[in-house]
Formats: structure tokens, sequence, C-alpha cells
């Protein structure tokens, strides 16, 4: 079937792509005849970028933020993968959320990590179990998504992220927070980031131009304690590469200082709000064996569908009905969450969310 409904594609739709605001900002930032931004750049990314970056974050975080805590990345798994790079060794154990991010655990397998999965639930990750298994383990670091967590959608607790901080001061445990999402609430802002902490602890804490902008872009950071970041500075490829994406920072940051960041961003959270609540209310109507909590933010719901359902399974039978997901086995390391499924709602939009959906209930019927 050609016309498929692939729930499992977590990127924007084309719609949502700010191509004439990027056209805007490029040929400003080319208007000013400075060859700067043509040519190799500063290994933690340009000062410019990162003191426009800084009052962006500082004011969408409702808190400080330093440009010498920034370090300008092309994209977010990159920098996943330098922070693995350099703080990490093959054979090393590395701690994770469960469920995670998908991708990130093909890279954690890229570096030959071993990966140990720490449960989760509605407040984020069980600091109680993450005890339990520092007594067991001696990680290299752990890996979180603290707001509106993929695929769980699910926000860590102010209270949580205290703790955690705590545990990562008491055993000096590298914390990398994926905080991509984090800027993508629906009208209630989660806690402060993990970033806000990266004085009371190791924290790395990685953002993207992907989820606020355009994935094309490769534009990220990486936040933290400035003695922390200049492990990552004086990498081999950061070094030889004269930094990352100097050019295309240098658009991000025209974006920032013309108002089109903000602009594109306040689009984006209520486009999005609008759909998840489609998505939801679709859901609610046509597959009321689904078990899920409305997200706040984000791109994704984790639908839990009844014990005896195998997700993997039925996602075959779904392809063939037109309509696509991410079986929950796919975000763990222990093939955990069989009859769950992550619906992403941001590349669709409100006709063809519920029509995939009606696709998927006619699946589950059977």
């Amino acid at each position: 079937m050609t016309d498929l409904i692939d729930f499992g594609i977590g990127q924007p739709s084309p719609s949502l792509l700010p191509a004439a605001a990027l056209q805007t900002a490029t040929a400003r930032e080319l208007a000013t005849g400075s060859p700067t931004l043509l040519q190799y750049g500063q290994n933690q990314g340009d000062a410019a970028v990162r003191a426009s970056l800084a009052t962006f974050l500082a004011r969408r975080y409702a808190m400080p933020v330093d440009a010498e805590q920034l370090m300008i990345s092309a994209g977010a798994s990159q920098a996943l993968d330098l922070i693995c790079t350099r703080f990490t060794r093959p054979g090393d154990t590395i701690f994770v959320e469960a469920p995670t991010y998908f991708l990130a655990l093909d890279i954690f397998r890229d570096h030959g990590l071993t990966v140990v999965g720490i449960p989760t639930d509605a407040d984020g990750i069980r600091v109680d179990l993450l005890r339990d298994a520092l007594a067991q383990h001696r990680p290299a670091l752990l890996y979180t998504i603290p707001s509106f967590q993929n695929p769980s959608a699910v926000t860590m607790s102010a209270a949580r992220r205290e703790q955690l901080v705590a545990i990562s001061g008491e055993h000096d445990l590298l914390v990398v927070a994926d905080e991509v999402y984090h800027l993508l609430d629906f009208g209630s802002a989660p806690p402060p980031p993990l970033a806000a902490y990266h004085d009371r602890a190791r924290i790395l804490s990685l953002g993207s131009c992907s989820k606020i902008c355009a994935p094309g872009l490769r534009v990220g950071w990486i936040q933290g304690a400035p003695p922390l970041l200049q492990h990552l500075i004086h990498l081999g490829l950061v070094q030889s590469g004269g930094g990352l994406n100097p050019f295309t920072s240098g658009v991000v940051r025209s974006m920032i200082e013309s108002g089109l960041a903000d602009a594109g961003l306040d689009m984006l959270r209520g486009v999005y709000r609008d759909r998840c609540a489609q998505l939801c209310n679709a859901l609610r109507d046509e597959l009321p064996a689904m078990v899920f909590s409305e997200p706040q933010g984000g791109y994704f719901v984790w639908g839990q569908l009844p014990a005896h359902i195998d997700a993997g399974r039925l996602r075959v039978s779904a392809v063939s009905a037109g309509v696509a997901f991410h079986p929950g086995s796919r975000f763990t390391v222990g093939g955990e969450f069989a009859s769950a499924m992550r619906l992403s709602f941001a590349h669709y939009e409100a006709a063809e969310l519920l029509e995939g959906v009606r696709r998927l209930a006619s699946v589950v019927a059977l």
C-alpha cells in the first residue's frame, strides 16, 4: 500500500519546516559581507553564536545561561557520540531509562557499551532502583531524557530531578540529559532542565534545533560546566574540523537575533498541542483498549495494549492495513514492553492522524 501512515516518523511534517525564515536568515547573514562563517571556526563554536544561543535559552529556560557553558554540536546525536568517545571505553557499563530512545541504544552499541536499563514510572526514573543498580555496577554515565521523554512522554518531576542530582554528586556519576523536547511544552513548562544543576553535579545537557526548528540544520549544543566541556572541545574530530557547523550555526544566530526562532518555536508548540489532542481523542474513540496518558509536550504518545497482544507481531498486519508504528520492545535492551507502541503526532495533520488510528483499530480488532 502506497499511502502508508507511519506513526513511527519522529520528525515534523514538511509544512512545518521554516524554509522562508531560513532563507531570510541566510540572506541576512550573507549580506554582512563577512567571510568568517565560511572559514574553519572555533572548537567550542563561534562566540557570537554561543552568546545569542545563551540569551535565547536563558529566556526560554527562565534561568541564567552563560555562553561559556555552551558548545555547538552537529545535533544531539553527534553530541552523544562525542560524549561516548571521550567519557567511555568499549566494555564500559552505562545506565539508561527503560524505556529509552532506540537510536541512542544504537550509538551505545557502536561504542561497545554494556547497557543497563533502570525502570521508570510517572515521575521519571526510579531513583530507588538507580541506587540499587549503583550498588552492583560502576557506570561510565547515565543517559536520561527528563522532559516529555522519548518514547514514554513522561516528564521527570522536580523532586526526582533533585534526587538524581544528589545521587550524581554522591557517586561522581556523569549524567547525560537529552533535553531536546524540553522547550516543546503545550502550555505548562516542565521543571527546570537538568542543565540548571551543572554546578552541583557532573551533568551534560543536550539540546537541538532539530526539534525546535528543522532537523536538516544539524545544529545542536552541549551545556555544562566549562571544565567538563573542555574534555569535548579538544577532541581530535572537533579540532580538525574547526568546530562543528560554523556556517549553519551562524544562520541559527541570525534567526535568534531577528526573532524568527522564537516565532517558529511558538508556532510549533501550538501545532503539536493541537495534533496531540487530535491523536489522543482519536485513540479514545477508536481504540478504547489502549491505555495511555495524554502528553503535556514533545512528540509522542506511549500506548499500552492488552498484555496478550504483541505489538511487534501486530505491526506486520498493521503495515498491510496501511499504518505503522514502533513497537515498545524496540526501546529497551531486554525486549520488555512487548504490548506497548510509540505513536508520533508530529508528522501528520488531523485527517491523517484520525485515519491512521482507524486503520490501527481495525487491525487490533482482528
